[in-house]
């Protein structure tokens, strides 16, 4: 097979591919007759006699594919009008943490944002494919180590994660730099979070005060103290005050009944 029939045949594969096209697919197509280095050299023909279209030759991190460039992004929207998912504020900064950081746990996203990462946000990077957990930390508890994974370079349309945008000093530029690099995506924001600082989440309600209360002499347990009605509590102070102001009631004398006065003699000899 020369080159010209072999480049067809290889750009034909990659056009009907449905996902990423790995080399080792590609030695597939021809029998393993063409190693690792003819086969670049035909990708990279292929990339210059695309140029100047609307769709180029790409090489991502699960392999090759064709996609539309990022000028022909307006025009395409307006073939698939659905929206695509939004992202809080609060889950693109924590994927963004997790990209150049990674590998992370929840409790090194935590000291890095100030705020508490929730489950919720976890799950939805995980149920998208955009991070996966690779391993524990031999820490207490063993927390999880938290990743991204290939489609998330895929969808970034990136080979490896040195081609991720470069640091600015701020986690928001960072956060905004992933949301325009995802293709097809034109914001990841949700539009109330768009003109806002980082997302404040709830933060835990004040605990009741305690009060250490002494057991035995010698231990002291903590006990919540809790909360009184100032009206029950007045109540029951004017009923102690009652009860101690009033005398203790004195016993009645013993009763000892007498005898009617017109009751008849008994006869003693009756």
């Amino acid at each position: 097979m020369n080159t010209q029939d072999a480049k067809r045949v290889l750009e034909t594969a990659l056009i009907c591919a449905q996902q990423p096209l790995p080399l080792r697919d590609m030695r597939t197509l021809f029998a393993d007759e063409l190693g690792p280095d003819s086969l670049r050299v035909l990708l990279d023909e292929l990339m210059r006699d695309w140029e100047g279209r609307g769709v180029e030759l790409v090489a991502l991190s699960t392999g090759w594919r064709f996609q539309s460039r990022p000028e022909m992004r307006d025009y395409l929207d307006r073939l698939n009008p659905e929206k695509p998912p939004k992202y809080s504020r609060a889950v693109m900064e924590t994927l963004a943490i997790i990209a150049y950081r990674q590998p992370v746990t929840r409790g090194d996203i935590e000291d890095i944002r100030g705020v508490t990462v929730s489950s919720q946000i976890v799950k939805q990077l995980e149920d998208r494919g955009w991070i996966e957990a690779i391993g524990y930390r031999e820490a207490p508890g063993r927390p999880a180590l938290y990743a991204t994974t290939r489609q998330f370079l895929d969808d970034l349309g990136l080979a490896s994660l040195e081609q991720l945008p470069a640091l600015d000093g701020s986690s928001l530029g960072n956060m905004a730099a992933l949301a325009e690099a995802l293709p097809a995506q034109p914001s990841l924001l949700e539009p109330d979070q768009a003109a806002l600082g980082l997302e404040a989440e709830a933060e835990p309600a004040a605990q009741p005060a305690e009060e250490l209360v002494p057991v035995d002499g010698s231990v002291e347990v903590a006990l919540e103290a809790p909360a009184e009605d100032p009206a029950e509590v007045a109540q029951e102070t004017s009923v102690e005050a009652s009860s101690e102001s009033e005398p203790a009631p004195k016993e009645p004398p013993p009763f000892h009944p007498e005898p009617a006065a017109d009751a008849a003699p008994m006869d003693p000899e009756a």
